[in-house]
């Protein structure tokens, strides 16, 4: 089962995506999926009434899909996550996890076009492993008390002007906060059954391959990260966690090919579905 949100921005209905992809209706059961949905175990309550076939199917064919999850209260990101990502922006991995935050109101549909922003220079790309919290998390004891925090999982592309990141100021929410600048989806995956570790995250720019690791490589694991947040702040049901990127993103490349209009970006992680947006 998937979670979904399907039609025009700013109207998307909630679905869900049966084993077989048909598409269910959801509006029935809630008016959107969104943080009151999880907190109010939506997941649950939507997967026995699919499995009661008390959904009526919906005819997707046609429509624009959504980001998973509506209206994010916040997106938070983790930097510097991956080794080898990390040796190519020329730094050191980090002793503790780098922490940032993602304007809420980047995040739009996992197809949708990526505006590149006035007078940017630097655009690039970043296919992460989106974790949505599904519960709430408040100074947790230990890394093993993240699990029952995670609503799912998704694929987020955190797009990053570098420039704006790094050369003006120092301050890195300037290059991450630009309108469009995090697709997320297509679904949302309950987290129930997924092997973290064993998701293959992989990017293509124009075709050519660009990011391919795994979950596995991550400096601090999912579990570590949900814990390390808590003793920071509280993550609300919705909110959203980029978990980084691996290496392979425009900044580390020879020549550095940042996007330009016209430019299409493809991103996918094994489970989690595959996003492709044209860059304007």
């Amino acid at each position: 089962m998937r979670l979904v949100r399907l039609g025009a921005p700013g109207s998307e209905r909630p679905a869900v995506l049966a084993d077989d992809d048909t598409a269910h209706d959801l509006s029935g059961l809630t008016a959107d999926i969104d943080g009151a949905f999880l907190a109010g175990d939506g997941i649950g309550r939507a997967r026995a009434a699919l499995e009661a076939g008390e959904l009526p199917r919906l005819d997707a064919a046609g429509l624009r899909v959504g980001a998973p999850i509506a209206r994010p209260g916040k997106v938070v990101c983790i930097g510097l996550n991956y080794a080898r990502h990390a040796a190519e922006s020329g730094a050191q991995p980090p002793a503790e996890p780098v922490v940032f935050m993602k304007a809420a109101d980047t995040v739009v549909g996992p197809d949708d076009e990526v505006r590149i922003p006035r007078n940017s220079v630097k655009t690039d790309y970043e296919v992460e492993l989106a974790v949505v919290i599904g519960r709430e998390a408040r100074y947790l004891d230990s890394p093993a008390e993240s699990a029952a925090r995670i609503a799912g999982y998704a694929v987020s592309n955190d797009v990053s002007e570098r420039e704006f990141q790094l050369e003006r100021g120092g301050q890195w929410d300037k290059g991450k906060s630009c309108e469009t600048f995090n697709p997320l989806g297509p679904w949302l995956v309950p987290a129930a059954g997924i092997d973290v570790p064993g998701l293959r995250l992989q990017s293509w720019v124009n075709g050519e391959a660009r990011q391919d690791e795994t979950a596995g490589d991550m400096i601090f694991d999912v579990p570590h990260l949900i814990w390390y947040l808590s003793q920071f702040m509280v993550l609300y049901p919705g909110d959203v966690v980029n978990t980084g990127t691996p290496a392979g993103v425009a900044m580390g490349l020879p020549g550095q090919p940042y996007l330009r209009a016209g430019d299409v970006m493809e991103l996918s992680i094994s489970g989690l579905g595959r996003q492709r947006q044209v860059c304007i």
